[in-house]
Formats: C-alpha cells, sequence, structure tokens
C-alpha cells in the first residue's frame, strides 16, 4: 500500500493529530475510564490515505466473513431487523398503491447501509482489539462522546435518502404516472413497452447512479472513522472523499460489490439481507483500517 500524507492546516502545528488518541472511540487515555465521555475533540490534521487494490478489497471480504462466522449468534437479531423492515415497508407499499416507490425505496435502504452497520463496525473493532465483541456492545458508539457526531452524519444521510425517494417520485410523475397504471401487472407491463416506461428507467438510473456515487465517496469510511476516533464529522466525511480520490477505482468496485451483493441478498424475500448486511458491515470496517492510518 501507498501512504497519502495528511493534509496539514495553520493551526495543525498547535494541536496533536487525530492519529495522537488512545484509539478508543471515546478518546481517552490509556488507563483512563472510559466513563467520562470527554468533549469531541476540535478539528485537526487528517489522518493518512493509504492506496489500496484489488488483494485488499477481496482480504476485507474475507475478513468480515471471518467476524460473522465468529459473532453470528450475538449479531442474528440485528441482522434480521433490516429485511424484516424493508418487507414491512414493501407490503405497505404494495398496499397502499405506492407500487412506483418499492424499487426507490430498496435503493434508499441500499443508501442507508452505513448508518445501519455501525453496530458491526464497533463489533468488528472490538474483536480487531481482543475486547468483548458481544451484542450487549452492538450500540456503544451511540452511547459515547462522538454521538452527537455520528447522528449529526445520520441525519445527514436520512436527508439524502429522503432526497432520494423525492426525485424518484418526480422522475415517475413526469414520465410512466402520467400513464397512471393502476396495478403491479400494469405498471410492469406499461415500464418496460412504453415509451414513458422507459424514460424513467433512464432517468431513474441517471438519478440513482449519481446519488449513490456521492454516498459512497462521503461514507465510504466515515462511519467507520467516527465508530473508531472521536472526531468531527465534517473531518471523517472528508477523510472519506480524500479516501475516495486517491482510490477511485477500488472505490467504484467497492461499491459495485456492495450492490451486486445487496441486490442477491433481496431476492429472496429480502432475507439474504440477514447474512449480506453483516458481512458488508464488518468488511467496511477492514476496508477502512487498510485505506485510513489510524
Amino acid at each position: 500500500m501507498v501512504s497519502i500524507p495528511s493534509p496539514v492546516g495553520p493551526s495543525s502545528t498547535a494541536s496533536p493529530s487525530v492519529g495522537s488518541l488512545s484509539g478508543n472511540p471515546y478518546g481517552a487515555a490509556p488507563g483512563a475510564s472510559l466513563s467520562a465521555s470527554p468533549a469531541v475533540a476540535p478539528a485537526r490534521a487528517l489522518p493518512t490515505i493509504h492506496r489500496i487494490d484489488a488483494r485488499d478489497l477481496n482480504w476485507a471480504l474475507r475478513e468480515g466473513m471471518k467476524d460473522f462466522r465468529a459473532m453470528r449468534g450475538d449479531i442474528i437479531l440485528a441482522g434480521l431487523i433490516y429485511p424484516t423492515v424493508a418487507l414491512l415497508a414493501a407490503a405497505l407499499a404494495l398496499g397502499g398503491n405506492l407500487i412506483p416507490i418499492i424499487f426507490p425505496m430498496a435503493a434508499a435502504f441500499s443508501l442507508m447501509g452505513p448508518l445501519i452497520a455501525i453496530g458491526f463496525y464497533e463489533l468488528a473493532r472490538r474483536r480487531e482489539s481482543g475486547m468483548d465483541a458481544g451484542w450487549s456492545h452492538f450500540l456503544d458508539p451511540l452511547r459515547g462522546a462522538n454521538r452527537m457526531q455520528i447522528l449529526g452524519l445520520a441525519a445527514g444521510l436520512v436527508v439524502v435518502a429522503l432526497a432520494w425517494l423525492l426525485m424518484a417520485q418526480t422522475i415517475y410523475e413526469g414520465t410512466l404516472g402520467t400513464l397512471a397504471p393502476g396495478n403491479l401487472s400494469g405498471f410492469l407491463s406499461m415500464l418496460f413497452t412504453t415509451a414513458e416506461g422507459w424514460r424513467m428507467i433512464v432517468l431513474g438510473n441517471i438519478a440513482g447512479l449519481a446519488f449513490a456515487l456521492v454516498t459512497l465517496a462521503t461514507m465510504l469510511v466515515s462511519f467507520p472513522m467516527m465508530v473508531d476516533k472521536t472526531v468531527h464529522a465534517s473531518d471523517a466525511v472528508e477523510t472519506s472523499l480524500r479516501a475516495s480520490f486517491h482510490n477511485p477505482m477500488m472505490t467504484l468496485r467497492w461499491g459495485v460489490t456492495v450492490a451486486v451483493l445487496l441486490a442477491l441478498a433481496c431476492i429472496p424475500l429480502f432475507l439474504g439481507l440477514a447474512v449480506v448486511l453483516p458481512v458488508l458491515g464488518y468488511a467496511s470496517w477492514h476496508l477502512y483500517t487498510r485505506m485510513v492510518e489510524r
């Protein structure tokens, strides 16, 4: 791996870098009590970025599977929450004549993946450090000093997902919606046999790709970094953008890998997500450890 030095601002010489913290997500000094919950540290020099290759992506996936096998007894219930919510949302859409938003809703769930996987980042971090990685620690990131930064970035991700749903609905109303398909069979028939349907497919995919790329670049290592360190959300996002910029092809390859695995997991009534989501969550943590100097 090749290291990309951190950009150093005018104030970086006056304060220690984030990397000088103890390494735990609560910012405590070695031996200090974690219950002290110190305030979030001020903005500092950003960490060094490493260049990665396909071997690192494959390694992260293998490590993610190892984590899943080691901890599946503790996380299977958490993994089941995701497909259950997806199934309920799909049923609501079908029952409420909201057929056009089923696929955009599935895409919105994918956009929310980095947020939903926070607990898996924490379990992977603890297992990597030799600490207890039981279910009781799943929500630790939301109880630490960095919780407000995590919640702030989470709110931003929710806004992005809602903006995508609004965009998808707008595209539908301007294309296929003008034909007013009355049921699922009529919707699918018009989707592939009319100009309006194909226009919706093209515009929807272009818009979806734009949202996916923005989310991928900004969230690639943001949440794992905030689970790992006491750091500002803006610094985490900037670090994620730098990691994506310095590893463009590997970032795109990772995004495609995640999208394909999530799509395959959705086929059997979303039940595959109970396995795929934890594995990807753990793997994303390990990818972060390869891309960002800790």
